[in-house]
């Protein structure tokens, strides 16, 4: 039987697509192309009812479930499969009333299109391959939709700095709920925390298929469903989804912070999952004896098990990434160039994939060979990354706020001018993108906006660079600024 735990989402994806097509003047193709109605949903997946197998091979053709998908994967940040049953009642034309609703309606809708007429490159009930979402198939692949299949602990490179942290992800992975429960892994951004804590989700999964079991979220997304539940009145819904858990993958709990209400929550959550032996793993960007704002009670049930802090990686894993990752791609460059990154990209991981990419696609895409001489020059901006976070909202403000010749206050301001609009628009997509703030910790600090503003904002400019070439010189710019800012 349904929990409809995910009936809020829905139907708020609904009513912003259903906005979207009036706003085109094409409300006529949203009422033909988006009728299915609701029946139930599980931890993974939301079953519909619409009025033929033939219309459904349609909707999924045409990209219009995808766009469904989409848009709940942006409300609630997980990925859902959207299944089908035939009806023979009177489908609904997707349209939810102002009453019907229990989100609020005064909240910015996100602007950014959907296909259209888009055809998938697969046949039946199969999404592009494209797609970030997963298929659409009554009978999903045997992948956890709230896992990335990449992250498993084949593809991570241990070394010194996080042999430990690998070996106990092993181990939990092969005794959930026995070994080292809870466990804590920090350390700063891109370090692979979220790589070893899904590898520990994936190999559980492909021991047991039972996905409706495992979850991985992140804090904030954990926090937006709870406070979602909380103005849908379906808290004991809630309750019941994750208390019911064998494995609770929660990352990023320094979101937490002076969060009170969502920190009872877990509190409770933790002692019934506790409990029951269920496994439970958490990530942070710092030791907890550096999270103020969290509870005691709830500080000393994250430090209750094991607590393992990641370090940047030594040159000699740092080349080893490297390598790995050429040969997933079955790619080479020159070994003085592998040197060259190893030694110069010594903050984390993902920089270290940034600026190999950013050599591979030169590459490609001028078919020159990158030397010493042009390797210096075209990492530049990504070894000159400070790995201290030291880059704060303020100085993002500050930098954009110069370039646009404006102040601080005109970016943080209401003013609805253009010339204050894009680039306040600009200087929350470069938050977003470079920082490891969150979108209400963003909304926030420019100008106490409401987190879907600032989601908003970052979907409206991420949309405009997939044809604006200019706005993305422009923003690249920007960050080289920011990343090289003296004071």
């Amino acid at each position: 039987m349904s929990e409809q735990n995910y009936r809020a989402f829905w139907d708020e994806a609904l009513k912003q697509i259903h906005d979207e097509y009036k706003e085109k003047g094409q409300e006529n193709e949203f009422k033909i192309w988006f009728k299915m109605d609701y029946v139930e949903d599980n931890l993974s997946q939301i079953t519909v009812a619409v009025p033929s197998e033939f219309m459904w091979s349609r909707m999924v053709s045409m990209g219009y479930v995808e766009a469904v998908q989409k848009k709940i994967a942006e409300l609630s940040g997980q990925n859902i499969v959207i299944t089908y049953i035939e009806s023979n009642k009177p489908i609904s034309d997707g349209v939810t009333t102002e009453d019907e609703l229990a989100i609020d309606a005064k909240k910015e809708r996100t602007t950014a299109g959907f296909p259209e007429t888009q055809q998938s490159k697969n046949s039946n009930n199969n999404v592009s391959q494209n797609s970030d979402m997963p298929a659409v198939n009554p009978k999903p692949a045997r992948v956890h939709p709230q896992l990335d299949k990449s992250y498993t602990f084949e593809t991570f490179v241990p070394g010194e700095n996080s042999a430990f942290a690998y070996n106990a992800s092993m181990a939990i992975a092969k005794n959930p709920g026995k070994a080292y429960n809870p466990i804590l892994i920090y350390g700063g951004v891109g370090l692979g925390k979220t790589h070893l804590m899904q590898s520990i989700g994936n190999y559980i999964f492909a021991q047991t298929e039972k996905e409706d079991k495992i979850c991985y979220i992140s804090a904030e997304n954990f926090t937006n469903e709870f406070t979602f539940s909380i103005g849908n009145k379906t808290v004991d819904k809630f309750k019941s989804k994750y208390r019911k858990l064998d494995v609770l993958l929660l990352d990023d709990i320094h979101f937490l912070i002076g969060k009170p209400g969502i920190q009872e929550e877990l509190f409770h959550t933790f002692e019934a999952l506790h409990q029951k032996r269920a496994q439970m793993v958490f990530t942070c960007d710092r030791p907890i004896s550096e999270l103020k704002g969290i509870e005691e009670r709830l500080s000393t049930r994250f430090n209750s098990g094991m607590t393992i802090d990641l370090q940047p990686p030594p040159y000699e894993v740092r080349h080893a990434i490297l390598q790995k990752k050429l040969d997933s791609q079955n790619k080479t460059l020159l070994p003085e160039i592998v040197d060259y990154i190893a030694k110069n990209i010594q903050s984390n991981v993902r920089d270290l994939a940034s600026a190999l990419n950013k050599v591979i696609g030169y590459t490609e895409l001028t078919g020159q060979t990158v030397t010493l001489d042009k390797i210096q020059n075209l990492i530049r901006d990504i070894a000159s990354q400070p790995s201290n976070g030291t880059i704060t909202i303020e100085l993002i403000q500050k930098v954009v706020a110069n370039h646009f010749t404006i102040s601080i206050s005109d970016i943080k301001s209401k003013k609805r001018d253009k010339k204050f609009v894009i680039p306040r628009q600009i200087a929350i997509y470069i938050a977003r993108q470079i920082t490891e703030y969150s979108f209400p910790e963003i909304g926030a600090e420019f100008g106490g906006r409401d987190h879907t503003t600032a989601m908003h904002s970052y979907n409206k400019v991420e949309c405009q660079l997939k044809t604006d070439s200019s706005l993305n010189s422009t923003i690249q710019i920007l960050i080289r600024e920011i990343k090289d800012f003296k004071k």
